[in-house]
């Protein structure tokens, strides 16, 4: 293996360590108990998607791109529909709203919304869900905060 390639893979396992090791010390989980139902989310690059489902789903790849996934599921693998509205902000208070749009795969249901960072950028997002519009169940709130960390190696993105 030549120098340039064990460089390159060397980057690559740090830049993966740093994600995982800031997921597994962090008390973060990935989902929320409300009731009978489970809130699922999270935030990626949008760098990840492959380039036929970004297209299917006019979705921007780009490394300053991200995307919230949001998914509330009563029984396994089966979504719930809700109306979802959130924001995320940096560290400088400087805010962009979250404009979400549902993508229905089977009995799944996803809500997307696309957002902009910077690299080592720590971002807080603050997002409200509703069961279903017109119902008067109570808003669920969710808030979390996450440090977006941009490895670009060669056509490696980490």
């Amino acid at each position: 293996m030549n120098h340039a390639l064990t460089k390159k893979c060397f980057l690559a396992v740090f830049c993966l360590f740093l994600n995982v090791s800031e997921k597994s010390f962090s008390n973060d989980s990935i989902f929320k108990q409300v009731g009978d139902y489970k809130i699922f989310f999270s935030a990626f690059s949008t760098d990840f998607i492959p380039a036929d489902i970004a297209s299917k789903y006019q979705i921007v790849r780009a490394t300053d791109r991200g995307l919230v996934n949001i998914s509330i599921m009563k029984e396994f693998a089966e979504g719930v529909p809700a109306i979802i509205n959130g924001s995320v902000s940096n560290i400088l208070q400087q805010t962009q709203i979250l404009e979400f749009f549902p993508i229905r795969e089977g009995k799944s249901l996803y809500y997307l919304a696309p957002f902009k960072f910077d690299n080592e950028d720590y971002l807080t997002f603050s997002i409200s869900i509703n069961e279903t519009e017109g119902s008067n169940s109570e808003t669920n709130l969710i808030k979390y905060q996450k440090k977006w960390i941009t490895c670009k190696i060669g056509s490696i993105r980490v």
